[in-house]
């Protein structure tokens, strides 16, 4: 089995640094535009394989023939959100970049699947899809193993459980769009509504979906730690093929009201990549919710159709 990481930033390393460390794969490629850095973080890596015992092989530059063959592709390049700075106003330089390396991640890699992590995440989910020419099923998002891994972090902040007995599903489009669900929260057996109170957990779910923006204020850029463990847990339900179900951006064709574009979504992740989206009973307000979150993406999408020809 083979990885290829493209962008070889933080989130990117962090992805690479990850799946190393889960020792599942026999390759990982790393390609950034700055090949030293790609070869020095490989390098980097490498050396650490003797002290975490594992034996994956790290490969770094700016050539994609170091990629080819890969199973499972992650797309990190483009440019990370800067204080002050919405999801949505990466589109315009974020759209060329993704579009320019999914052409040559399909080039060397015609039979990989592809998850997107490059920001807005929804969109650039899109993008890839229309430049790979892939099926739906082998082009998904990384946005909702995040932010429920934000949501599940929070909630241990406060209660003081086991992050292991934390389970929760959160839908929709990534960022201040997305669908909470306490309905399917629960702390062990316990639903986590029994355990806080509705104002102190409505108070938790704002801090979820403003949690990227908390850490942009705090250090300036995005986050990375969180974001590459995200993918590398997708990545590993992919490459072990274990059916794990897990919130991503995927390719929706009429799932909760929604279609045409890929929306936050539980899916059943295999070797396949999306071998079946789970469609969960939503109460009136969620599916309205959702409603709103689609609305949001659709926006985005025609923003992105609507960008001049030699700018997308």
């Amino acid at each position: 089995m083979k990885l290829t990481v493209v962008g070889a930033g933080n989130v990117g390393a962090t992805v690479a640094e990850c799946v190393a460390r889960m020792d599942i794969v026999q390759n990982i490629a790393l390609i950034d535009i700055n090949a030293g850095v790609a070869q020095g973080k490989a390098l980097d890596l490498m050396e650490s394989a003797p002290i975490h015992g594992f034996d994956t092989v790290i490969e770094g530059g700016d050539d994609y023939a170091i990629s080819a063959g890969s199973d499972v592709t992650v797309i990190t390049a483009g440019l990370p959100r800067k204080e002050g700075m919405s999801r949505d106003d990466l589109l315009k330089v974020n759209a060329g970049i993704v579009s320019s390396v999914t052409q040559k991640v399909v080039e060397h890699s015609p039979d990989t699947i592809i998850i997107v992590v490059s920001n807005p995440l929804d969109v650039m989910t899109y993008v890839a899809y229309m430049e790979s020419g892939f099926p739906s099923n082998r082009v998904m998002g990384m946005a909702g193993v995040l932010d429920t891994a934000r949501y599940r972090a929070f909630l241990k902040m406060e209660l003081g459980v086991s992050i292991r007995d934390i389970n929760a599903m959160l839908l929709g489009g990534h960022g201040d769009s997305m669908t909470p669900l306490p309905r399917f929260t629960t702390v062990g057996s316990q639903p986590v509504t029994e355990l806080i109170e509705e104002a102190r957990l409505d108070e938790i779910i704002e801090r979820t979906k403003k949690g990227g923006g908390e850490i942009v204020k705090l250090m300036g850029t995005s986050a990375w730690y969180a974001p590459g463990a995200g993918a590398a847990e997708m990545v590993e339900a992919i490459v072990k093929d274990s059916n794990r179900v897990l919130p991503a951006a995927a390719w929706v064709t009429g799932q909760y009201g929604l279609e045409d574009m890929f929306i936050g979504v539980p899916v059943r992740l295999g070797r396949n990549g999306v071998e079946e989206i789970v469609e969960l009973s939503l109460n009136e307000k969620e599916s309205s919710d959702m409603q709103s979150s689609g609305a949001h993406v659709r926006e985005v999408i025609e923003a992105y159709q609507n960008l001049p020809t030699d700018e997308a």
